[in-house]
């Protein structure tokens, strides 16, 4: 049986488009009726708050928050808020349909959900932030549980932030409640190994891949990695830790190129007291802009900043063998199909960065048993199951012939279905 062919979406297409269209490539290989993968599609619940917040001049403005539940059949939904000026609806409905296949993916007991304000944080004073952050959860106290809904940082959110949120939650309900987020400080019952997470589980991803195509050679590696945020910066300092030549990586500003390698350790230190990397200033590297680096001469590419990077004006020119994505859906789908076609191996997000949601498991069960483990016990675990996973997505495209990301997909979306089917459809 032929597979069936699809439009291929123009840039105009938003992120849940993606995701849907993703969703019926993978469908297509999983053996459920077509009206239980069609509840698949379509978010549980979404809720829209709009609520004023008070400026540090006194003014009152008016913000937009947004949280939706795409599916809860194998337990409360998982999945972090993202503070940022370009937020929409369907973006957040794209990236709570990637949770409940990640979830789903590395079998944890998750189903999938997403948050967003829209906000440029960088223009919110610490004070207006902690306001703004009380205020979305104070409207979203209905959605939230350490049962139903638990939170965690995502791109212009922190630990901070989820501090905020949970003392803010705790107050509402009269008891201090540490299970409600995950991603919080290590003194309010965060764990250990969760802010690198997403990050290591990259890597982990990466050097998979590597030893499955033969290319495990990490000194002889040249690694490009877009975004420099929790992810990227992470990612790069760990794959440096363990050998890899880290050529070229970018934050929003801009990116920096030295195809000798790049001192890491200098450059993170340099992001984490505020600085950009257009303003880094060294000899020894060219700056370039964040589409130049995608296109850079590399071993691995590993997209950890925003979705829809690689598109079908970018994939041709890719010189990667191997593209890891640390973000969620940087490859569009009609890239994807670009890439295939000259042979570039792609690790899809919903493996590669899991990490982050993997080790956010582990701090929920700690923070309900309040029973904490140690970091060599986080990252051993958390190997474990990247490994497992991969090694599961793998046979899955080698049985049916098809791409990992599609392999990802229909490992996920089966699990989910067969769960939906033996629950029922209430009432």
């Amino acid at each position: 049986m032929a597979v069936p062919s699809y439009e291929a979406p123009t840039h105009q297409d938003t992120a849940y488009q993606t995701a849907l269209e993703q969703f019926d490539r993978a469908a297509y290989y999983v053996d459920a009726p077509a009206d239980y993968l069609e509840i698949l599609k379509y978010p549980a619940r979404e809720l829209t708050a709009n609520f004023p917040v008070r400026r540090d001049d006194g003014t009152i403005e008016m913000f937009t928050g947004y949280r939706v539940h795409h599916n809860i059949t194998l337990g409360p939904t998982k999945g972090g808020i993202r503070y940022a000026a370009d937020v929409t609806l369907d973006e957040v409905r794209a990236l709570a349909m990637w949770m409940t296949w990640k979830c789903a993916l590395v079998q944890l007991p998750f189903g999938g959900a997403k948050g967003g304000v829209v906000v440029d944080p960088k223009t919110l004073s610490l004070a207006e932030n902690e306001r703004l952050t009380r205020r979305y959860t104070a409207e979203m106290v209905k959605m939230f549980s350490e049962h139903a809904d638990i939170p965690a940082p995502d791109m212009g959110t922190n630990a901070q932030t989820m501090a905020w949120i949970m003392d803010t939650y705790s107050m509402n309900v009269g008891h201090s409640v540490p299970a409600i987020v995950t991603g919080k400080p290590l003194n309010l019952g965060g764990s250990e190994g969760r802010t690198e997470a997403t990050g290591r589980g990259v890597i982990i991803a990466m050097e998979e891949a590597l030893k499955r195509i033969d290319r495990y050679d990490p000194t002889n590696t040249k690694v490009v990695i877009q975004g420099f945020g929790n992810v990227g910066s992470h990612a790069a300092l760990i794959a440096s830790e363990l050998g890899y030549n880290v050529v070229a990586v970018s934050d929003i500003s801009g990116g920096v190129y030295n195809p000798n390698g790049l001192d890491i350790k200098k450059l993170f230190d340099f992001c984490f007291h505020g600085g950009q990397l257009k303003d880094y200033k060294d000899s020894s590297l060219d700056h370039v802009t964040n589409r130049e680096l995608l296109t850079l001469p590399c071993d691995v590419l590993a997209p950890s900043a925003l979705q829809s990077q690689v598109t079908p004006e970018v994939a041709p020119y890719v010189k990667a063998n191997l593209i890891v994505e640390g973000a969620n859906g940087p490859t569009t789908p009609d890239a994807d199909d670009i890439l295939n076609d000259r042979n570039i191996l792609v690790v899809p997000d919903i493996l590669a960065n899991a990490g982050g949601v993997i080790v956010s498991y582990f701090e929920w069960v700690q923070g309900l048993q309040s029973y904490f483990w140690d970091l060599d016990e986080i990252n051993r675990r958390l190997a474990r199951i990247m490994t497992k996973s991969y090694d599961n997505v793998q046979v899955i495209a080698e049985e049916n012939k098809i791409t990992l990301r599609t392999a990802a997909q229909v490992a996920a979306i089966s699990r989910v279905v067969k769960a939906l089917m033996t629950r029922g459809i209430y009432p």
